[in-house]
């Protein structure tokens, strides 16, 4: 009995439903026909047709944030593959498991400067995690199953795989076997902590008096927050989160500090600059955290936690580096303290001091009873209405500029991968379609894209998609007429000379365009509209809103912290420095 035999296409498509997944966001060309003929011909695996392939790979990447399963993104080759850039760039920054597909022009054309050519992997090679050059149509299994292992394991992070046109011709058949599992000799991350640094670290958890635990995305990624919030409650250690961290350990809790680094709270700043231990766990010391790594918390030891190897001591010195996965090295280590008799009542002092820090210049989260002098809306103001409407239960997805961090400062996330936002790369054009990869994961959910005018407009086309497929997200935009941030910058630094951050009366009418995309738009302009308009978006649950709200253009993000200086360094309003 003979065989049955199949397509390059539709092997690659089959080892996709085997791999487990159920929608592929992509744009058709060319060179990738044959694939999407291979897609026609099944049910298993649903194609999302966005319209334009950063958009693709950006909802890709907000699917697998908010799911903690690889997302997927198929293009074309030549501009269909430089389009996906951006995308990948921005999850390989954060992290995020994403297996993107170019298509690519026949073998044979390799290297002629064909139409349509372009080398993805030598353009892509600094932003994935790993790539694949398919060389043999028969490969394909193979090829899937390794980089969806390599995009899921270890410090998670984009995977490539470029499929010549020739490979995938449905003329070209051969017998189709998936490998059950893969061993790759030359890549094993590290899961378990060396017993050895563990037994360090929890005799330098003994002797503090002043720690503080520092956890990141790779908290989240690694699906550890349980085990996060079980070792804070054990020590009763404050604890702060960076950017791509909120939601790790729950924003209401009294222990938490809130976010910290450029734009974080006043007291998680204090209390890292003063501490005498940092337990750090799938965090990396990047600059927006450290400012000047040479004055960063220079009177603490610092426990560092991480899968990936090369991020430890590659900013900051540790004392204790301990390679592997979160959730093994903090269940392990959290017997390990189990054993030993935990002396809260120390931190006493350090807790009153966070305390005290804290009601001196925290944040205030009810803005929403303030009525500012100029009858402008404060940007607080509307996150706050948000998470009021939402009961703090909403997704969030963001760009990046100012309205992110008043999303990241202003609405408590409780739970992990309830916030998504471009952190490594700080990408505008992100908010939109994470949401559209998010509200497919969760369709039922409220999903929420806060996002400004500048960064909206850089992916807009996708209110096309979310009309097609009749997604309910709600946009709220804090309309300030102006690039927030850079503006923000050039009145700090450049003496309020704004060049090319304002808009010059240019913007469309973000309503009207929303309504022709087949949505709702609702325009608001004045502090005693902002709630209704709140409450009427979050309630149309089969409609997509487009909430445009103006608000003040002139409002900064504080605290911020003086580039180049300690932590202790920051601006906490326009008239108010800790320094002076």
């Amino acid at each position: 009995m003979s065989k049955t035999t199949i397509s390059g296409g539709d092997a690659l498509i089959k080892s996709l439903h085997k791999e487990g997944v159920e929608l592929v966001f992509g744009y058709p060309g060319g060179a990738a026909l044959h694939i999407y003929d291979a897609l026609f011909n099944q049910s298993e695996v649903e194609h999302i047709l966005v319209r334009h392939e950063q958009g693709a790979v950006h909802a890709a990447d907000g699917y697998a944030r908010s799911t903690g399963k690889p997302g997927v993104a198929l293009v074309t080759s030549g501009p269909g593959a430089t389009n996906a850039i951006t995308g990948l760039a921005t999850a390989f920054m954060d992290s995020t498991p994403v297996v993107v597909i170019s298509g690519q022009v026949k073998s044979e054309l390799i290297g002629t400067d064909s139409f349509q050519e372009t080398d993805m992997i030598g353009v892509s090679r600094p932003i994935v995690k790993h790539s694949f050059l398919v060389q043999r149509a028969e490969d394909i299994p193979e090829i899937i199953k390794k980089a969806f292992h390599i995009a899921t394991t270890g410090r998670p992070g984009p995977v490539v795989i470029d499929v010549p046109k020739d490979l995938t011709d449905p003329n070209h058949t051969f017998e189709f076997n998936y490998p059950n599992e893969i061993n790759m000799r030359s890549y094993k991350p590290a899961k378990v902590g060396d017993p050895k640094q563990i037994k360090e670290a929890v005799d330098l958890i003994l002797e503090a008096k002043k720690p503080v635990i520092y956890s990141g995305g790779g908290v989240i990624q690694d699906n550890a927050s349980a085990e996060l919030t079980e070792l804070a409650k054990l020590l009763q250690f404050p604890i702060t989160n960076t950017l791509m961290g909120l939601g790790a350990f729950p924003g209401t809790d009294p222990q938490f500090l809130g976010m910290l680094g450029m734009h974080g709270t006043y007291e998680a700043n204090m209390a890292m600059h003063n501490t005498d231990l940092i337990i750090a766990v799938g965090a990396r010391f990047d600059d927006r955290i450290t400012n000047d790594p040479k004055q960063f918390a220079l009177g603490a030891k610092k426990i560092h936690i991480d899968v990936d190897p090369a991020s430890l001591s590659k900013i900051i010195n540790v004392d204790v580096p301990v390679v592997g996965s979160a959730k093994e090295c903090l269940s392990t280590l959290i017997v390990e303290l189990n054993k030993q008799k935990i002396d809260t009542n120390k931190l006493e002092p350090w807790l009153k001091q966070i305390n005290e820090w804290r009601i001196e210049h925290g944040l205030n989260h009810s803005m929403l009873d303030i009525v500012p002098d100029n009858g402008k809306i404060l940007p607080q103001q509307v996150i706050q209405s948000l998470y009021k409407e939402t009961e703090g239960k909403a997704f969030i997805t963001s760009d990046v500029g100012q309205h992110q961090m008043f999303a990241a400062q202003y609405y408590f996330f409780d739970k992990p991968r309830q916030w998504i936002n471009s952190g490594g790369l700080g990408t505008m054009g992100f908010g939109l379609p994470s949401a559209m990869g998010v509200q497919f994961a969760f369709p039922e959910d409220t999903v929420a894209c806060v996002t400004g005018e500048g960064s909206i407009q850089m992916c807009i086309q996708e209110l096309s998609t979310c009309f097609q497929y009749g997604l309910p997200i709600k946009i709220i935009n804090l309309n300030n007429a102006a690039l927030g941030m850079v503006k923000q910058w050039q009145d700090m630094q450049y003496g309020g000379r704004h060049s090319a951050s304002t808009y010059e009366n240019s913007l469309p009418d973000f309503c009207a365009l929303s309504e022709s995309y087949g949505h709702v738009g609702i325009k608001v302009t004045k502090l005693d509209e902002l709630e209704s308009a709140m409450k009427e978006s979050i309630s149309l649950k089969d409609k997509l809103v487009f909430l445009d709200v103006d608000v003040d253009p002139d409002e900064h993000v504080y605290p911020m912290l003086e580039a180049g200086n300690a932590m202790d360094f920051m601006h906490l309003s326009k008239d108010k420095k800790t320094w002076e």
